[in-house]
């Protein structure tokens, strides 16, 4: 077992490339839907057809649906994971670029063990506290310039806020027990799209399908490959690799949106942003991820399907 952990192979390795670059390129096809899309009802769309996918698999498998203690978890998991994380990230996405977001979200490894310290689920580490620090850092030195902020202030703290809606549905995602994850996606989708569809009307926003074939295109991507596929390659490196080797994902997921939104939407790329996200992915690595920080990194159960990878999807 300990080999297989040490060297996951071209398969793993190969699953884990895909799921970075599926993971990457959600925030910007994210950003493709905001185009034509109001946010909460892109984000209802995408999560009610999501939730078709996944509730048809788990009637496929024959999984036991969760009751009682587990299901109001799940339930509050969905809450937490699609409907309160999404609608500020779709909001957000109309005011930021996908790369500011992804590097924001990279600090959800950072976030999950402040959370669950406060909380009393674990100790928290000198290390996650000292990596916090540096990863603050990086988002105030890309955010704020010597004219002041370069960036929407009320779109930088929905992003922020989605960070801790991530970080605090895997803490209660963790207390879920004897769920198939694919059964946890289920019934979290079946909660959180109606929650964004409700909040989708009372915003007045126009309820229509996507015209443009770029849009189109993306919603399909978001639901299939940015949803299903992600949670599928995630599990797959999940079982084969380990879990802090595959939360590294979080701190890859900037560079390739970073990279794509420079190709993809022509945004370019800039000394401070680069320099930022850097920073960024050094406090979280140092906190959380590289090897001597790992004995006090939170384990995700593998009862439960990361969000978004977790992340952000």
């Amino acid at each position: 077992m300990q080999s297989r952990i040490e060297n996951p192979g071209p398969l793993t390795l190969t699953a884990f490339a895909a799921a970075v670059t599926l993971g990457g390129g959600n925030f910007i096809a994210v950003r493709f839907s905001n185009r034509e899309l109001a946010p909460f009802w892109g984000a209802g769309l995408r999560f009610a057809l999501a939730a078709m996918l996944f509730v048809s698999a788990a009637v496929f498998l024959r999984l036991r649906w969760p009751r009682g203690r587990d299901l109001i978890l799940t339930g509050l998991y969905g809450l937490l994971t699609f409907a309160l994380t999404y609608a500020l990230l779709y909001w957000a996405l109309l005011q930021v670029t996908a790369g500011m977001a992804a590097v924001v979200l990279a600090v959800v490894p950072l976030v999950t063990p402040l959370l669950a310290a406060a909380q009393h689920q674990e100790r928290l580490s000198r290390r996650a506290l000292l990596g916090a620090l540096v990863a603050l850092g990086g988002i105030v030195w890309m955010t704020v310039g010597p004219e002041g902020l370069v960036l929407p202030l009320a779109g930088l703290l929905a992003i922020v806020a989605a960070a801790l809606a991530i970080g605090q549905s895997v803490v209660v995602g963790k207390r879920v027990s004897g769920n198939h994850p694919v059964m946890t996606n289920a019934v979290a989708m079946m909660v959180g799209a109606p929650v964004l569809l409700g909040l989708s009307l009372l915003a007045g926003e126009t309820w229509s399908l996507p015209t443009q074939p770029e849009v189109a295109l993306s919603v399909l991507y978001l639901v299939t490959l940015g949803s299903v596929g992600l949670f599928v390659l995630f599990m797959l490196v999940m079982r084969r690799w380990t879990a802090s080797a595959t939360s590294y994902s979080f701190v890859l997921f900037p560079v390739v949106t970073m990279l794509l939104e420079a190709w993809l939407v022509n945004e370019p790329l800039t000394v401070r942003g680069i320099g930022g996200a850097v920073v960024v992915m050094t406090g979280v690595w140092f906190g959380v991820l590289s090897p001597t920080a790992r004995p006090d990194t939170p384990r995700l159960s593998p009862k439960v399907a990361p969000a978004v990878p977790q992340l952000p999807r």
